[in-house]
């Protein structure tokens, strides 16, 4: 059984509780793949809905999870190596598991589901920067980062794909390239990798939010990740780590996020 919430033992390491937002119906393909991330990186995961709401008990760090589209309505922008071969067998074997869960487990999102959604998540994101709490925006959740700070999204992607498809895959598919002295590549280890695509919307690159740089792009120009230096300490990327756990540089992503958190209450 996946567990909810906890509590610290008395005595014990300090163990971060990072809120993971998602929506009330469906969902839980992701809520499941991110509460194994964070566990398998030192964290307790803390399931936040709109029906459930925020938890009681304090918070060290959030993830804006993916999903539905943010409510383009009122933000719409104008128009490897050693063990290659075992990783490939992973993603063999991976890859139709998390399809079929993600099948198994969604629902089509309701529009007032979405704009209750949309009202908690914004909520959850003035509270992190009002703390100064690290967050992992994860596609949909980048995509509100930017929003949050501002900023705007491309809600039609056709004119990037002229010459070509656009990937939509839970399979690794999409190179992407990263700035090398971003704290992005330091998190994955890399300046350029393989992610997976189930977008339909993407941050503005002409409307950053405040403070936000673009870190990740794939050939086409479309934005793959975004992120800010400052004080909050936010990154936000257009795929789903959380989908490929057998990729080390993927896991990096919420460990990152866990240092951050937990460096930030050491500091208290």
């Amino acid at each position: 059984m996946v567990p909810e919430s906890g509590d610290d033992r008395a005595g014990a390491r300090h163990v971060p509780r990072i809120g993971v937002t998602g929506p009330d119906r469906g969902g839980f393909g992701a809520w499941l793949a991110t509460w194994l991330a964070l566990a398998r990186v030192g964290a307790q995961a803390v399931r936040i809905t709109p029906r459930r709401g925020l938890p009681d008990d304090a918070l060290d760090g959030f993830v804006i999870g993916g999903g539905a589209d943010v409510g383009w309505q009122q933000w719409e922008s104008v128009p490897e190596g050693a063990g290659d071969a075992d990783r490939r067998l992973l993603d063999l074997i991976l890859f139709p598991l998390i399809a079929l869960l993600r099948l198994l487990t969604g629902k089509r999102q309701r529009a007032a589901d979405n704009a209750a959604r949309d009202r908690l998540e914004l909520s959850c994101l003035e509270l992190a920067r009002a703390a100064r709490k690290p967050v992992l925006g994860i596609c949909r959740g980048a995509q509100l980062v930017n929003v949050f700070l501002g900023g705007r999204l491309r809600r039609d992607l056709a004119a990037f794909y002229e010459e070509g498809r656009a990937v939509s895959s839970v399979l690794p598919r999409k190179r992407i390239f990263i700035e090398p002295d971003s704290g992005l590549a330091r998190a994955l280890g890399r300046t350029h990798c393989r992610v997976n695509a189930l977008h339909r919307q993407a941050i503005d690159d002409r409307h950053l939010g405040e403070g936000l740089v673009v870190v990740a792009h794939e050939a086409s120009g479309v934005v793959q990740a975004v992120e800010s230096n400052g004080p909050w300490r936010v990154l936000g990327v257009q795929w789903h780590p959380e989908y490929m756990p057998q990729r080390r540089e993927q896991l990096g992503l919420f460990a990152s996020l866990v240092a951050q958190s937990d460096s930030r209450h050491g500091a208290q």
